[in-house]
């Protein structure tokens, strides 16, 4: 990793007014797109996230998806303390969230917290700008009805990717978009809420309290249930988390019928962000709902 020592300077200087001197450093993950970096410093410790994508604003997006996230509820989100560019990186510099054991009630406080976000609501479906999931772009223009954002502004873009980048073919794209006049009536009508997008267990964390926090929005105003079921995806939420939103916000009946629907998206997602091994799991789906 190369002019770290120049990008720590620029960082630090730009959210403090002075260059920190930087005591230690840690790359604590590095994926394929970006790098994340612990820093302690004289001062405390931060969290540094870098890449060198073409897309320049992704930071930037993604701390404004912090900020809403953080006004609207009560949940830990750490805060941004500099966003910008140096060299040909861009970065994020936000709070370190340290770690301690979870309380005993984790899990409550989590589905408390996500049914507080998801009260603050709009208008119509969308958000005034557009944003990213990942390092892929979200769409975000507003539409009054749920199911003509989540299939033109979610679902679409997405397919699109994966039959551009020939993840998928011709037939694969005629089936899919079958599934479209099944979905018109699909969704309980509710009021947008604002989400935070991309809600699986590595985006939760306990904070210096024990407490829950998250991290690393892709925010907008959907249908709540994206978000419960996202969670569903990959695991890592307990029947707690569950029942205290519930208790908090109830969900309309039929909820488990429509968790699979929902994660076509963050399924096209990983199809377009690392490969076929997420296509089986699309056409499942689809068995499901076309094949009966």
């Amino acid at each position: 990793m190369e002019s770290l020592e120049g990008l720590f300077a620029h960082a630090t200087l730009q959210a403090f007014g002075q260059s920190l001197r930087v005591q230690q450093y840690q790359l604590v993950a590095a994926g394929t797109r970006n790098q994340a970096i612990f820093l302690e410093t004289e001062q405390g410790a931060y969290f540094l996230k870098t890449n060198h994508e073409s897309a320049t604003e992704i930071f930037k997006r993604e701390s404004e998806g912090l900020n809403w996230v953080r006004t609207n509820c009560s949940l830990y989100v750490p805060q941004t303390l500099a966003q910008g560019s140096y060299e040909d990186r861009h970065f994020l510099l936000i709070d370190w969230i340290p770690s301690a054991p979870k309380q005993s009630d984790y899990s409550e406080r989590l589905g408390e917290g996500l049914a507080e976000l998801h009260m603050c609501t709009a208008k119509a479906f969308g958000l005034d700008r557009n944003n990213y999931i990942a390092i892929l772009p979200q769409t975000n223009d507003w539409k009054d009805r749920w199911f003509d954002f989540f299939v033109e502004k979610r679902l679409e873009p997405q397919l699109q990717l994966a039959y551009y980048n020939q993840l998928v073919g011709e037939k694969f794209l005629d089936r899919f978009r079958s599934l479209y006049p099944f979905l018109e009536d699909f969704f309980p009508l509710e009021k947008p809420a604002l989400l935070h997008g991309d809600l699986w267990s590595g985006n939760v964390l306990p904070d210096a309290a024990g407490l829950p926090a998250l991290i690393d929005p892709a925010v907008y105003f959907g249908h709540r249930e994206v978000d419960l079921a996202f969670s569903r995806l990959f695991g890592g939420f307990d029947s707690r988390f569950y029942e205290a939103y519930q208790d908090v916000f109830p969900l309309e009946p039929g909820f488990e019928d429509r968790v699979a629907v929902y994660n076509l998206y963050p399924l096209l997602v990983h199809l377009n962000l690392f490969g076929k091994a997420y296509l089986s799991g699309i056409q499942q789906t689809l068995k499901r709902f076309l094949d009966n």
